[in-house]
């Protein structure tokens, strides 16, 4: 019977978290740094994925970019949720935040060809925030998630800028079946593009228009125009008093 070192998530968990803090927390850097090193060369071989320290000095080179990227994140925050009170609170304290970190850390992985310890990484912080991206997903700079909980974003998805995406959205394929892997599954979302609560977006064709808003618990399987507004209509009927009692 194969082993499968399902351990290995102890490793990843941890190596995950001290990921994240080595980003942000400068005077670590240096403490963080030779166990980042070590322990990705140890899980790599434990995938039996060859070349371990090339791939981690290629990854390191793409950190300050990642930075970069997450700093306009944290700013997208900081500027359209009301309750933040400063970008330290947005660093520290937001899941939103903390799950788009992470993300960007495994999709420099994955574009590497590093595949399982990616997914492993983005199954941690899921677990954590339970906010679902696939770290094939490509995701545009000054991306922001309101609360979260929910969100799924799936592989071949494809994120513009400047886009807002609030609780329990799906951003999924209409069909599931292995034969689809090497296509596009999932839908494109342009600039500016607002997606409300419970949103249900489907299909590798469909394109969400540049600055339209997509309004909570809509289902959409067909392309959207730029500019667009798309709401849900609902019918409300509250029963009338009869004696004072509903």
């Amino acid at each position: 019977m194969k082993s499968y070192n399902v351990c290995l998530k102890d490793t990843v968990k941890t190596f995950t978290k001290k990921l994240f803090y080595s980003i942000f927390d400068c005077e670590h850097e240096t403490e963080y740094a030779t166990y980042l090193e070590k322990t990705f060369i140890k899980i790599l071989d434990t995938l039996e994925i060859k070349n371990g320290k090339t791939l981690w000095e290629t990854f390191k080179t793409e950190l300050p970019e990642i930075r970069r990227q997450l700093d306009l994140d944290a700013i997208a925050f900081e500027n359209n949720d009301p309750a933040s009170h400063c970008l330290a609170e947005i660093y520290m304290a937001y899941p939103g935040f903390h799950a788009i970190s992470i993300y960007r850390l495994s999709h420099a992985l994955h574009k590497l060809g590093i595949y399982i310890l990616p997914r492993m990484m983005s199954e941690y912080i899921h677990g954590i925030t339970g906010i679902d991206i696939h770290p094939g997903a490509t995701i545009g700079e000054s991306f922001y998630i309101d609360h979260g909980t929910g969100i799924v974003i799936g592989e071949t998805t494809i994120i513009g800028e400047h886009v807002k995406i609030y609780q329990g959205v799906t951003l999924g394929g209409i069909s599931v079946e292995k034969s689809l892997a090497s296509t596009k599954r999932h839908p494109t979302i342009q600039d500016n593009v607002c997606i409300y609560a419970n949103a249900t977006i489907l299909g590798g064709d469909i394109v969400i228009g540049a600055n339209s808003i997509i309004g909570a618990n809509v289902w959409i399987t067909q392309s959207v125009p730029e500019n667009s507004l798309v709401t849900y209509q609902t019918e409300i009927k509250i029963r009338p008093k009869k004696n004072g009692i509903r």
